[in-house]
C-alpha cells in the first residue's frame, strides 16, 4: 500500500486544467434556473389552483427521484468526463516523459509529473512555461520558435538543441541534450465545439547523444585503422564502379580522397587491360561467393604499371552476373624478402609482356603467366593449368599438328625451332605467332617453353594492305587500258562516221555500220566505268546534302526495283553535316547499289537507304580500322536477301568479276562504286551474312564549311570550271548536235590537229579537211611548236591531245600562247590527269572534247570555239 500511494503521488500532475470549471459553471446555472422556478411558483401561487400546483411539484419530485436513482445505478453520469480519463489521464500522469498540453492562445493546460521533475518543480509548484523555460539560449529559443509556428500551421514538428546546462538547474554547467518534438491535437465536446491544443512532448537525450558519439568515434578509429592499413582495399558495385577505397590505395595510384566521387572511377580504370580479362572471366554462379587471388599491374598516373596481388571477393546475383565486390590490394615487392630469388623471377614471368607457358610431351599445360590466361580467357580458366588442359584445345585443329612437331623439336632437344602462326579454336579473326623452346632444368615434367604473341590486327592490317595494293594495281592497269581504248574507239567511230557519210541507208553495209558505231558507244561507256574504278576521272565536287542527293534520284531508284515483291524504305537523318561530292556520281553509286540489292532478292524482301553522321569517337565502334577517327556522313544500304559468301566478298570490288549469269552483267558495276567513293576521300565496305542479307556502308568526311568555298578553277572557253566541261563530256555519244552545228561544209578556218596517235590523228584530219577545214598535224608539242613558228601563228586553233610524251597538252598552251595570246585551244583527252587541272592558268579559257568522240562532235566543237572570238 505504501509503493502504490508513492506511485500515486508520482504521478501526479503539476498542471491540470480542462472541464473543471465549466461543470461547476453548468451547476451553477442549474441552481439559478430552480431558483427562479421556486420564486415564480412562490409569487404567483394565488392564480394557479392547488391541483395544478400538486401536480406541478409532483412532477418535479418525480424528475427528481428518477435523477438521483439513475445516478446512483450509473444510468447517468454527474461527471461525464471522469469515465472518459479514467485510462487516458493516469497514462499521461505516469508517462516517463515530459508532457505538456497548450490551447491555442499557448497557454498551458496540463503538465505531467515528469515535466515537474525535468523542471525541478514536482514538489507541487506550477513549474515554468515551455516558453519561460526554453527562451533563455539561442538554439533553444530558436527551435521553439520553429516548432510553433510549424503546429500553428497544423503540421507535426521534431528538432533536437543542445543546452550549456540542465533545464532543472541542478547539474550544475554539465551539457544536456534534448529532443523536442509537437502534436496538433484537436478536441471536440459533446456540444460538437473544437478546440485546439498542442502537445508538447520533451526529453533528455543526453544519454543516447554519448552513446552516438562513442558509437561514431570507434567507427572513425576503425575507419582510420583501415585508411591507413598498409594494404589497398576497395569496393566495387555491380558496374565495376568504385564505391570506396582506404587511403594507402589512393596513395599508391593518385587519387585525391579530398576530391575523389564515388562512382566516377572504374576497376577497369586502373587495373590493365590483362588483368581486367582475368577479373571478369572468373566464374560465378548465381548466389555464390567467390573469392580469387589474383597477380595484375595496376596502372599509375605516371604511365608505370605497379605489381600487386589482389584478394578478390565477389558475389553473383540470382542471374550470374557480378554484384558487389571487395578487394584486399598487396604491393608484390612487399613480399620480396619472403619469396627471395625464386619470387622475383615469380615476378618477372607474370610481369613480362609476352605470354608465356610451360608444356609437358603431351602438350598439357603446366604453368602459365597472367598475359597467357588473359589472351585465352574465353577458353582457359586459372584452375585448369595443371589439371590436364591442352594448348591444342586452344587453338584451330589445322594448326595443331604445327604445335605437336615443335613439341617434338623440343623434346629432342633442338635448339632452333622456327616461329609459326597458329588461329584461335572458335575465332577465325584472331591469330597468334608462337615460339617454342626447349626447357632445360626447368622441371621433371615441362619439355617446352611457348611464348605467344597476338598478330590478329597485324594479320588484318596486311590483308587489308593486300587488298589496297591489288585495287590499286589493277585500277593503274585499268586506266592505262582505258586511256589505250579510247585512242582506239575514236578511231573507230570516226572512221565510221566517214564511211556512214559515204553510204546510204539502202546500201547492204549500211546496217553494219551502224552496229559497228552502236557497239563502239557501249564500249565507251564499259571505259567509262573502268575510268570511275582507277580514279581517273574528273569529278565536279559540289558541297551537298546527302539526304537531297539521295531524294532527288528516289523516284529512278523505284523505277529500277519497282515491284510489289520489293518494298524501299528511307531513314533519313535529320541537320545530316554536308560533304563534298559529286552529286550526279553519287546517285548514280547509290542508284547501282540498289540495283545490286534488287537482284540479290529475286523472292522479294526490304531495301532500306539509311544516313546518319558519325562523329569521331563513334568510328572505332564500327571496327574499321582503315577508316581514320575523324567525322563522318554514313550513307546505308541494306537489303535483306541471299548475301554474299566470305570468299566472295573480297572479291566485289574487283573489275569484270561478277557472279551473274552471261550476258546479266559487266562486272564494273561495283568497282566504279568502289572508285567514286574512294576519289571523294570516302570509304564503301561490305557486311554480309549468307541467307540473311547485305549491307554496304558509305562514309564520306564531313565537310567543314570554310569563309570561302569557291576556289578559282580553270575555266573552259565557255567561262565553266574545267569539272563541268568533264562532266559534260561524259553524256552520250549518241546525242543529236545542234542544228547549226550539222552542215559545216564550206566553212574556212585553219586547224592544228596534234595527237600522238597516228590512227586518231588521220580520222581527225581527215574528218576536218571533209568539213572545210585546212588542217595542220603534229604528233607531239614540240612538233606542234614548231609548225608554230613556221606559219608564223597563222593558225585559227589548236585542237592538243592532254598527255603526250616529250611535251602535254598544258605545257603546249603555255608556250604557244606566251607568243600567239589569242590563239584558241580544244584539250582533247581520254582520261583527266591530275597535272592537267594542275599545270594551268587560273585563268585559261579552252574548250574540252572527251575520248572517244565522233564526226560530229568534233565539228561541233572546233566551230563551237571558232564562234566564240
Amino acid at each position: 500500500m505504501a509503493l502504490d500511494r508513492q506511485s500515486e503521488k508520482a504521478g501526479k500532475p503539476v498542471v491540470r486544467g480542462g472541464p473543471g470549471a465549466g461543470v461547476f459553471a453548468r451547476l451553477a446555472l442549474v441552481l439559478l434556473i430552480l431558483a427562479a422556478i421556486i420564486t415564480l411558483g412562490y409569487q404567483y401561487r394565488g392564480y394557479l389552483p392547488d391541483d395544478i400546483l400538486l401536480a406541478i411539484l409532483g412532477l418535479f419530485a418525480i424528475l427528481g427521484v428518477f435523477f438521483g436513482l439513475a445516478a446512483l445505478t450509473g444510468l447517468v453520469q454527474l461527471f461525464p468526463g471522469a469515465r472518459q480519463n479514467h485510462f487516458a489521464g493516469p497514462f499521461l500522469d505516469q508517462y516517463p516523459e515530459a508532457v505538456v498540453i497548450t490551447d491555442h492562445r499557448d497557454r498551458m493546460v496540463y503538465a505531467n509529473a515528469a515535466y515537474g521533475r525535468m523542471t525541478g518543480n514536482e514538489g507541487g509548484s506550477v513549474p515554468p512555461s515551455l516558453e519561460s523555460l526554453l527562451s533563455e539560449e539561442p538554439e533553444s529559443s530558436e527551435v521553439l520558435y520553429r516548432l510553433t509556428q510549424s503546429v500553428r500551421a497544423g503540421k507535426d514538428g521534431q528538432e533536437e538543441f543542445r543546452l550549456t546546462r540542465a533545464l532543472s538547474g541542478r547539474d550544475g554547467d554539465k551539457a544536456r541534450w534534448y529532443r523536442l518534438s509537437t502534436r496538433f491535437f484537436p478536441v471536440t465536446d459533446s456540444r460538437a465545439h473544437t478546440r485546439n491544443y498542442n502537445i508538447w512532448q520533451i526529453c533528455d537525450i543526453t544519454e543516447e547523444r554519448q552513446e552516438q558519439e562513442r558509437y561514431f568515434k570507434e567507427l572513425q578509429k576503425a575507419i582510420d585503422y583501415l585508411d591507413h592499413a598498409p594494404v589497398g582495399f576497395l569496393t566495387c558495385d555491380s558496374d565495376g564502379k568504385i564505391r570506396y577505397l582506404n587511403a594507402t590505395l589512393a596513395s599508391w595510384i593518385g587519387i585525391d580522397l579530398a576530391g575523389f566521387v564515388a562512382g566516377t572511377v572504374a576497376l577497369a580504370d586502373i587495373v590493365d587491360g590483362e588483368g581486367m580479362t582475368l577479373l571478369e572471366t572468373l566464374g560465378v554462379e548465381a548466389g555464390q561467393r567467390v573469392t580469387e587471388t589474383l597477380d595484375v599491374s595496376l596502372r599509375l598516373p605516371s604511365g608505370r604499371h605497379l605489381p600487386v596481388t589482389l584478394l578478390y571477393d565477389v558475389t553473383a546475383d540470382r542471374d550470374g552476373r557480378p554484384a558487389e565486390s571487395r578487394t584486399v590490394i598487396v604491393k608484390r615487392e612487399d613480399s620480396k624478402g619472403s619469396g627471395g630469388a625464386g619470387a622475383t623471377q615469380g615476378h618477372f614471368f607474370d610481369d613480362t609482356p609476352m605470354a608465356i607457358a610451360t608444356l609437358d610431351r603431351d602438350g598439357r599445360l603446366l604453368t602459365t603467366n597472367t598475359r597467357f590466361l588473359a589472351m585465352f580467357a574465353d577458353l582457359l580458366k586459372r584452375e585448369d593449368i595443371g589439371r590436364g588442359a591442352r594448348i591444342a584445345s586452344l587453338i584451330d585443329e589445322n594448326d595443331q599438328i604445327r604445335v605437336s612437331e615443335a613439341l617434338g623439336a623440343a623434346a629432342d632437344g633442338q635448339g632452333e625451332i622456327a616461329p609459326f602462326e597458329v588461329r584461335h579454336a572458335t575465332d577465325d579473326g584472331r591469330h597468334f605467332r608462337f615460339f617454342v623452346h626447349a626447357a632445360s632444368g626447368s622441371g621433371p615434367d615441362t619439355v617446352a617453353l611457348v611464348y605467344a604473341i597476338e598478330i590478329s590486327e597485324q594479320k588484318s592490317l596486311e590483308a587489308q594492305m593486300a587488298r589496297t595494293q591489288k585495287l590499286n594495281a589493277v585500277a593503274t592497269l585499268a586506266g592505262g587500258i582505258a586511256h589505250d581504248f579510247n585512242n582506239v574507239l575514236t578511231a573507230i567511230l570516226l572512221s565510221a562516221d566517214h564511211l556512214l557519210l559515204q553510204s546510204r541507208a539502202s546500201d547492204p553495209e549500211f546496217a553494219d555500220l551502224v552496229e559497228i558505231k552502236r557497239n563502239a558507244n557501249r564500249a565507251s561507256g564499259l571505259v567509262r566505268q573502268l575510268l570511275a574504278f582507277s580514279r581517273q576521272q574528273t569529278m565536279r565536287a559540289e558541297v551537298v546534302d546527302l539526304n537531297d542527293v539521295i531524294g532527288d534520284n528516289r523516284m529512278m531508284i523505284e523505277r529500277l526495283t519497282g515491284g510489289s515483291d520489293i518494298r524501299l524504305t528511307t531513314d533519313f537523318a535529320r541537320e545530316l553535316w554536308p560533304v563534298k561530292a559529286d552529286p550526279g556520281q553519287f546517285g548514280q553509286v547509290v542508284t547501282n547499289l540498289c540495283v545490286n540489292a534488287r537482284d540479290a532478292m529475286p523472292g522479294g524482301g526490304t531495301l532500306t537507304i539509311s544516313t546518319r553522321n558519325i562523329a569521331a569517337g563513334e568510328v572505332a565502334a564500327l571496327g574499321l580500322r582503315e577508316v581514320p577517327e575523324r567525322d563522318f556522313v554514313l550513307v546505308e544500304v541494306a537489303d535483306t536477301g541471299t548475301g554474299i559468301a566470305p570468299e566472295v566478298l573480297d572479291k566485289i570490288f574487283e573489275p569484270f568479276f561478277t557472279t551473274k549469269d552471261v550476258g546479266k552483267g559487266t562486272g564494273l558495276g561495283l568497282a566504279m562504286v568502289y572508285g567514286i567513293v574512294t576519289q571523294s576521300g570516302g570509304f564503301l565496305h561490305a557486311i554480309s551474312e549468307v541467307g540473311t542479307g547485305t549491307r554496304f556502308l558509305i562514309l564520306l568526311p564531313r565537310h567543314a564549311r570554310a569563309a570561302s568555298e569557291a576556289v578559282a578553277a580553270p575555266k573552259d572557253h565557255r567561262g565553266q570550271p574545267i569539272a563541268a566541261a568533264f562532266s559534260e563530256g561524259n553524256e552520250s555519244d549518241n546525242e543529236a548536235p545542234r542544228e547549226e552545228d550539222m552542215d559545216l561544209t564550206g566553212q574556212s578556218a585553219v586547224v592544228l590537229l596534234v595527237e600522238d596517235e597516228d590512227a586518231v590523228r588521220r580520222s581527225g584530219k581527215r574528218m576536218l579537211e571533209m568539213r572545210g577545214f585546212t588542217v595542220h598535224e603534229a604528233d607531239t608539242g614540240v612538233h606542234a611548236l614548231k609548225i608554230l613558228e613556221r606559219l608564223e601563228g597563222a593558225v585559227d586553233i589548236v585542237v592538243s591531245d592532254v598527255v603526250m610524251p616529250e611535251m602535254d597538252g598544258p605545257t603546249l598552251l603555255r608556250e604557244a600562247r606566251g607568243q600567239y595570246p589569242d590563239l584558241k585551244f580544244i584539250f582533247v583527252s581520254g582520261y583527266a590527269d591530275d597535272a592537267f587541272a594542275k599545270n594551268l592558268p587560273d585563268d585559261a579559257k579552252f574548250g574540252f572534247l572527251p575520248k572517244p568522240y565522233n564526226l560530229k562532235q568534233l565539228v561541233a566543237a572546233v566551230w563551237d570555239m571558232l564562234r566564240e572570238g
